[in-house]
């Protein structure tokens, strides 16, 4: 099993910068892509950014140039750092781990609110 705990997030002004967190624990071998969804009010859930595990990142064009995707191997964290951020940017943002075998795994999700 994969288990995925996220901090950061919170209220920010537009034009302002947050950085959340996901760290990966337990079978990591099996984790094949890892990254970052957002799902906003109303809305279905969409990929921001994430990691092949080849190290190729995808990331939305919404976001291109403002969000950043990185990663510390050694301790099984993936971060995003989101600048230049909009009030259409609101959403609740999950951590994700698809697995090898089709298996996906969500973290809690954290509450990123931009007021303009």
């Amino acid at each position: 099993q994969v288990q995925l705990v996220e901090s950061g997030g919170g209220l920010v002004e537009a034009g302002g910068s947050l950085r959340l967190s996901c760290a990966a624990s337990g079978s990591i071998f099996s984790i094949n892509l890892m990254g970052w969804y957002r799902q906003a009010p109303g809305k279905q859930r969409e990929l921001v950014a994430q990691f092949s595990r080849g190290g190729s990142t995808d990331v939305a064009d919404s976001v291109k140039g403002r969000f950043t995707i990185s990663r510390d191997n050694a301790k099984n964290t993936v971060f995003l750092q989101m600048n230049s951020l909009k009030p259409e940017d609101t959403a609740v943002y999950y951590c994700n781990a698809a697995l090898f075998g089709s298996v996906e795994v969500w973290g809690q999700g954290t509450l990123v609110s931009v007021f303009s």
